[in-house]
């Protein structure tokens, strides 16, 4: 693959990442309740565990798709 081609892909993954993280933030703050019901059919969780397994969710995934797409691409951006 030509650098081209991988600042590519990382282009496209950093965009379906992001909209992903977009989706389960907007999701949880418009939804939240339903949510909470859904999962509540499944598991025993509080409000609370809800709430800190989420955002908790939401925060590391923002780190993983920061370091491992949009960083690497905006390199191969100045680089090529």
């Amino acid at each position: 693959m030509t650098l081209e081609e991988i600042r590519h892909v990382l282009g496209w993954c950093a965009v379906i990442n992001l909209g992903l993280l977009v989706w389960w933030a907007f999701f949880i703050l418009v939804a939240r309740d339903w949510t909470y019901r859904m999962h509540r059919r499944f598991y025993r969780i509080s409000e609370e565990a809800f709430d800190t397994i989420h955002y908790a969710g939401i925060g590391l995934f923002k780190i993983v798709v920061l370091v491992f797409n949009v960083v690497p691409y905006l390199a191969l951006r100045i680089v090529g």
